[in-house]
This record gives C-alpha cells, sequence and structure tokens, in this order.
C-alpha cells in the first residue's frame, strides 16, 4: 500500500510540474515582443525597410514589424503598401 501512495504521489507532482510551467510558451501565450500593440500609420520609404515580418499567429492584432536603420515599426497587415512590400519580399 505505501508503494501505491508514494507512486500515485510521484505521478500528481510529475502532472503538477508538466501543467503548471511558468514559461510562456507553456501556457500557449506569445510573449509581448512578438505581437504589436502599437501601430505606425506613416508610410515607410521602400529604401529604409531592412526586413518585413508578420507578427505571431497568436497575437490579438495581425501585424507586420518591418526593421528599418532607425528601428522597428509595427505596421497593420490591412496597410496595402506594406502588404505589396512583405508578398514582393517573401516570394
Amino acid at each position: 500500500m505505501k508503494t501505491l501512495s508514494i507512486t500515485v504521489g510521484l505521478l500528481l507532482v510529475l502532472l503538477a510540474v508538466h501543467c503548471c510551467d511558468a514559461s510562456p510558451s507553456g501556457m500557449g501565450l506569445v510573449p509581448p515582443d512578438h505581437c504589436c500593440f502599437k501601430f505606425f500609420d506613416k508610410r515607410i520609404p521602400k529604401p529604409h525597410v531592412l526586413s518585413i515580418k508578420k507578427t505571431h499567429s497568436k497575437c490579438l492584432s495581425e501585424a507586420f514589424v518591418i526593421k528599418t536603420p532607425r528601428g522597428d515599426y509595427c505596421v497593420r497587415q490591412s496597410e496595402e503598401w506594406a502588404m505589396e512590400e512583405f508578398v514582393k519580399r517573401h516570394n
């Protein structure tokens, strides 16, 4: 009976550790630096766009993160110029 209690106890501890992982990926959350919360509303000149990538699919807002010499900017995916630039660079 003691062996059964110890085995069940260990299984419960392993289950608790597995289910309650505190890391963002363990909870299915996306780290905030992979999502956009504020958006740049102006067009970024093509020569200034170093790279463009989509935000993570679990983010609330679909956006592009555009890297420029001055830093990274978030632009909504609904911006036609940004979508064209993304398609051009990823085809």
